[in-house]
Formats: structure tokens, C-alpha cells, sequence
């Protein structure tokens, strides 16, 4: 199944999404974030090409919020679990920071991801209980554990409350924050080691599926703002504290809960 998911993402990726890379026009939803014609065409032909491998009920960020909740539902057995185009924002604007996420889901939890750049050609996949790899190549890919105080930390302060934004901005514990607009990838890259931390204020499902078993499966941790269950957390809007070596995340988690 694994191997089937991710020669359809790529497949459709490649007819659906590169095409229209720099040239498609911008719409906005109700909720002021982007969407595009790429966006909607890539969840159509994902949504067929999954459910011929497997015929569950799909979740999928373009569709309408009721919808959403429906198949959530309806999916308990068997879930598919998308984002078209993770990053939107990033594919209008020309910046090659953007993915297509998708998660198998079972009782409410990931048991399959696969998470894809077409841009950089980089293929993030895992399978519960088997490993998480990138490209072929089992993850993480950078092992080195620095201290808290030198650690590179992927942010989205725009999602947090302003004491816990302030206090990242002006006496950060970790050496330095980047935000690039891709959760998935965010997920994915402190799987892979590039990021040492991850901080996120709030995630939809789709934003999350993926990434959090890539990074559980690469052997990361993570919780919420007040459970240590990551999974206890509000289904539609999760943040999430993470780190890729188990220690590093207690730091971590400790640092963040003490100055929300």
C-alpha cells in the first residue's frame, strides 16, 4: 500500500501541481487563507487515485467544513487524510517550499504517511511501527544533539498567544527560529534533524497526519500545550511541541509551558 500512495502523490504531483507552479491565479477562502485551481484539481485526482487503493472516506482541506466533519465520521475504520497543496501561500508566491500530504488514518490515529516537495524531488514516508526514511534513506538523517541554548527551532509565532510569542522573539532559549509556511514539511524536516525543534499553535488535521507519525516513526516526541498526549489535544485546531531527540524535547516542552 505504502508504495502504491507514494507513486500516486508523485504521479499527480507531477500533472496537476508542477504544471501550474507560477502560473496559476489566487482565490481566498472565508477564512482569508489561500487556495487555487492547482489546489482543487490535486485534491480531485488524489481522492480518486486513493480510493482505488483503498476505498475509505477522504478528508481533504479544500472541501467544505461539514463535509470535513462528516467524513471524519464515516472514517473510523479507514481514513484518508489530505493536503493538496501544504503551503499555498509559498506555491503562488514562486517559493519552492510547498508539499502534498497524505495520511492513512485508523481509529483516529496515522498508521501511513507520505509527505512530497515536488520542487526538491524530496519523498517523506512511514509506515506505523516500520521507520520513517526520506528518498530511500532511513531518517533522522542528522543525528547531532545540541544543547537547548544552540538548538535550531522551527516557529509559527503568528499562531501562538503574544506572552509565549514574546518571549521566543526577545530571550529565545534555543539559538535561532525559522518559519518557512509548510507545516507538513515543518513535521518532516525535524524528523529528518534539519530542525531540532518544532513549535506550532494550532494545526487542522491535514496539516498533521503525515508529519506527526514521520516524526514519531524517526523516533521524535511530541505533546500539546496541556496534554502529554499529543492525541488528547482539540481534533481541528492541535498545537504541538516537538523535538527529534527525546531529551532535547523535555527541555523543550518545559521551556514552552512555562512561558504561555
Amino acid at each position: 500500500m505504502l508504495d502504491a500512495v507514494i507513486a500516486a502523490v508523485k504521479t499527480v504531483a507531477q500533472q496537476e501541481i508542477m504544471p501550474r507552479y507560477l502560473r496559476v491565479a489566487r482565490q481566498r477562502k472565508a477564512d482569508g487563507s489561500l487556495f487555487t485551481e492547482a489546489d482543487l484539481a490535486t485534491q480531485e485526482a488524489l481522492t480518486r487515485e486513493l480510493r482505488k487503493i483503498y476505498p475509505g472516506a477522504v478528508v481533504g482541506e479544500e472541501m467544505p467544513e461539514q463535509q470535513q466533519t462528516e467524513q471524519w465520521l464515516a472514517g473510523d475504520a479507514g481514513l484518508w487524510c489530505m493536503d493538496p497543496i501544504d503551503g499555498t501561500s509559498n506555491f503562488v508566491n514562486g517559493l519552492p517550499y510547498f508539499a502534498v500530504s497524505v495520511a492513512l488514518m485508523r481509529h483516529g490515529r496515522s498508521v501511513l504517511g507520505v509527505v512530497y516537495n515536488p520542487v526538491a524531488d524530496e519523498m517523506f514516508y512511514a509506515e506505523k511501527g516500520r521507520g520513517a526514511y526520506l528518498n530511500g534513506e532511513k531518517l533522522p538523517i542528522k543525528e547531532h544533539v545540541p544543547a537547548l541554548r544552540s538548538a535550531m527551532a522551527s516557529v509559527d509565532l503568528k499562531r501562538l498567544d503574544y506572552k509565549l510569542a514574546a518571549a521566543i522573539s526577545t530571550a529565545p532559549p534555543c539559538s535561532s527560529q525559522r518559519n518557512y509556511g509548510a507545516s507538513a514539511l515543518e513535521w518532516c524536516y525535524t524528523a529528518a534533524g534539519r530542525f531540532d525543534l518544532y513549535l506550532h499553535g494550532g494545526q487542522k488535521l491535514w496539516d498533521y497526519a503525515a508529519g506527526c507519525l514521520i516524526l514519531e516513526e524517526a523516533g521524535g516526541r511530541m505533546c500539546g500545550f496541556d496534554q502529554d498526549d499529543f492525541w488528547a489535544e482539540p481534533l481541528w485546531q492541535r498545537p504541538v511541541i516537538a523535538a527529534l531527540d527525546p531529551g532535547l524535547f523535555l527541555q523543550w516542552r518545559d521551556w514552552v509551558r512555562m512561558h504561555r
